[in-house]
């Protein structure tokens, strides 16, 4: 592939709701522009995108693909996103390294929740956006009705600048709104002049006086020309457009078919026309020698530097760094420093990625996007750069995964080779996390969702050969006591030559201070104890705070005071002292009222006004406490409540489905609180069973 400069590239980002026709999209960009001579389909598992066999087996996108395009002089690096909100990691690593978005909507199943996610993120990002409706060969599609949605959702802003000519159910050709003329459809990528059809005139003259409307707003001249009724020139109007485009003042839509690769000669053309080119962006990091912000802003001429946004561990072909060049111009064997690791990295050889097919370039101008092999220290989110201008840029946001489960190993001694494969696919995906819960000797392993959870399981077993099952995972319980007691515990052992000797009395109460498993008191007169088996008596209660006599769990918020005892002047050891605190601590526990202290979460619920009822209702079955309402722009409320964590596991699923996957949830925990009775029996018995 040749190299292009900064002004002859776009980088755009395609975003929907899952089976909006996203990858489809991709192939037949690829197939029209001759990037490929062949146009894959997702049900034959051949597309350029889903290289990967988890999305060959389940028919949709998991991980982020570029594939980059040459149209009309200029370079378009398409990032094709996936659409389900379980892989919504990959979908802002797109995000951050795109200039535009094009929002794909299926003609067929109309706006959906993933269409307005896509709207939000474009509208986070700054991102200039163009909507294209798919699926317009199929019978039920309807672009009217699609567009009458759009303009209640969003407003004024959306233009439509395409319409089809539909002729027994099928898409055969298209007006052009700007040009007022009307196309049929000759073959790949080719059309001729026809006739508008009288059925599409009423539409039309709605979109063109739309579109008009929106083009006379650039300036008083043009809002002038307009009232007095004079026509713009098509020139006139791409100009206009182009500017309320890049200032987000108008989302043109587009229309077509992927399966046919109908109107995808028009929408790359649209990139190409009315998307910006890299510079018009700004990017500015630290320069971290003198402290000042660097202002990359994609500036070619400047120092070099690039940010690194998203990793490919790939068992076959390795490992690539997918780089978006800040500043200056990339080349292959450039040593540049990375400010995280504060090594070295030399380059090797620059490629970009074709799905999963690197191909060599010479260099990377500013602006673009590519891939690098190889870079032993450098992660995603990392800076590479000259080491005479080391420069690091913010790092991106992305989602926390919230919903865990625990996974256990199929075959003994397999645990590092799992940890070892869970270390590349969480280089891979951000959202992906192995967490080590050593109190409740249990390994947990966090998602977006349960679908991203059963896929890394997948993946782990296909890529790495490792199996694991998931389980539902143990809840950090603890145990403390609400009363006071006071116990005499004798450790005697007779067996020839010494024996073993010891004897405390103990009084146990709560120490009120739930963050501490113990404080130990010796209030001993008279040297009845000897000092020098104190510290054997603090021993058995750091044993005995590790397990509680109830269920096994942690104690905390124990005072234990040594009040009195005995020893022997021969038999008595630091042992014996140390067996009778142990024993004495399991009397003293039981009888001193213990419960069961159950975490509580602080969850914060963000959803459509519509759900509020039905997620307060789902939350009080769950046991949480509703604190309060928060109100949020966009018609969005916060519910803020307690939740034991007990009633977080599986929260992930039900609120989708609630709310038909509009709602969020984040939560962080909160305290611990005393469990109702018939959560502590079912704990109690449930580890009597274990046992």
């Amino acid at each position: 592939m040749k190299v292009y400069r900064t002004d002859e590239i776009r980088n755009v980002v395609l975003l929907g709701h899952g089976g909006s026709g996203k990858t489809s999209l991709a192939e037949a960009m690829a197939y029209v522009s001759g990037a490929t001579n062949r146009m894959g389909k997702i049900t034959d598992h051949n597309t350029i995108s889903d290289f990967d066999k988890e999305e060959q087996k389940r028919e949709f996108s998991i991980s982020t693909t570029l594939i980059p395009i040459e149209w009309e002089k200029a370079k378009i690096n398409v990032l094709d996103t996936p659409g389900y909100f379980d892989f919504v990691g990959e979908v802002e690593e797109a995000v951050s390294a795109a200039d535009a978005a094009v929002i794909v909507v299926s003609g067929k199943a109309g706006v959906e929740v993933g269409t307005e996610k896509a709207w939000e993120l474009c509208d986070k990002y700054k991102l200039p956006r163009m909507i294209y409706v798919t699926e317009m060969d199929v019978d039920d599609a309807s672009f009217r009705q699609v567009v009458e949605d759009l303009n209640e959702r969003y407003g004024k802003v959306i233009a439509p600048h395409f319409q089809p000519i539909r002729e027994n159910e099928k898409l055969v050709g298209y007006v052009n709104v700007i040009k007022n003329a009307g196309r049929r459809y000759t073959g790949i990528g080719q059309r001729e002049e026809c006739e508008i059809p009288d059925y599409c005139k009423p539409n039309l003259e709605t979109y063109r006086e739309k579109l008009l409307e929106a083009v006379a707003e650039i300036s008083d001249e043009y809002m002038e020309r307009y009232f007095a009724g004079e026509e713009f020139s098509v020139e006139e109007i791409r100009a206009a457009m182009r500017t309320e485009v890049m200032e987000g003042r108008i989302v043109p839509v587009a229309m077509g078919s992927n399966v046919q690769a109908q109107g995808v000669a028009n929408l790359l053309s649209d990139i190409v026309r009315f998307f910006p080119s890299p510079d018009w962006r700004e990017c500015a990091g630290i320069n971290r020698k003198t402290n000042e912000i660097y202002e990359a802003n994609y500036d070619f001429a400047k120092a070099k530097s690039a940010y690194v946004f998203k990793t490919m561990v790939d068992p076959f072909i390795g490992k690539y760094s997918f780089v978006k060049v800040c500043s200056g111009v990339l080349k292959g064997e450039d040593t540049l420093y990375n400010g995280e690791s504060e090594t070295d990295e030399k380059l090797g050889k620059i490629y970009t990625m074709v799905g999963n097919k690197p191909v060599e370039v010479k260099e990377l101008f500013a602006g673009d996007i590519g891939a690098i092999a190889k870079l032993t220290n450098t992660k995603t989110g990392d800076t590479l750069s000259a080491k005479t201008t080391p420069v690091l840029f913010g790092k991106t946001e992305y989602s926390k995964p919230y919903t865990y489960m625990k996974y256990v190993t199929k075959n003994k001694g397999d645990e590092d080779k799992v940890s070892q494969a869970l270390q590349k696919m969480m280089a891979e995906d951000i959202t992906l996390k192995a967490v080590n819960d050593s109190e409740n000797r249990q390994t947990l392993i966090y998602g977006m969702g349960d679908q991203h959870l059963e896929i890394a399981v997948s993946k782990l077993l296909e890529r790495y050969k490792c199996e694991v099952t998931l389980e539902t995972p143990k809840v950090a319980f603890r145990e403390t006591i609400k009363k006071n007691s006071d116990v005499d515990t004798k450790y005697k052992k007779q067996s020839g030559g010494h024996g073993q000797y010891g004897h405390v009395k103990m009084k146990f109460a709560s120490s009120g201070d739930l963050d501490t498993p113990y404080i130990f008191e010796e209030t001993v007169v008279g040297g009845a104890v000897p000092k020098n088996y104190f510290p054997a008596v603090e021993k058995g209660l750091q044993e005995s705070v590790i397990k509680g006599p109830l269920a096994g769990y942690p104690v905390v918020g124990v005072k234990a005071t040594l009040y009195d005892g005995s020893y022997h002047p021969v038999d008595s050891s630091e042992m014996a002292f140390k067996t009778a605190t142990i024993q004495a601590f399991k009397k003293g526990f039981m009888e001193a009222g213990p419960v069961l202290l159950e975490p509580i979460a602080s969850i914060k619920v963000v959803v459509p006004d519509d759900y509020t009822g039905d997620v307060m209702g789902d939350l009080n079955k769950r046991r949480g406490r509703v604190l309060g309402m928060n109100p949020i722009a966009g018609g969005l409320q916060e519910i803020v409540a307690d939740i034991p964590m007990t009633g977080v596991f599986g929260y992930c699923t039900v609120l989708r489905s609630m709310t038909g996957g509009r709602g969020t949830y984040s939560y962080e925990f909160a305290r611990y609180e005393q469990a109702p009775s018939d959560v502590q029996e079912a704990e109690i018995a449930k580890r009597a069973a274990e046992e």
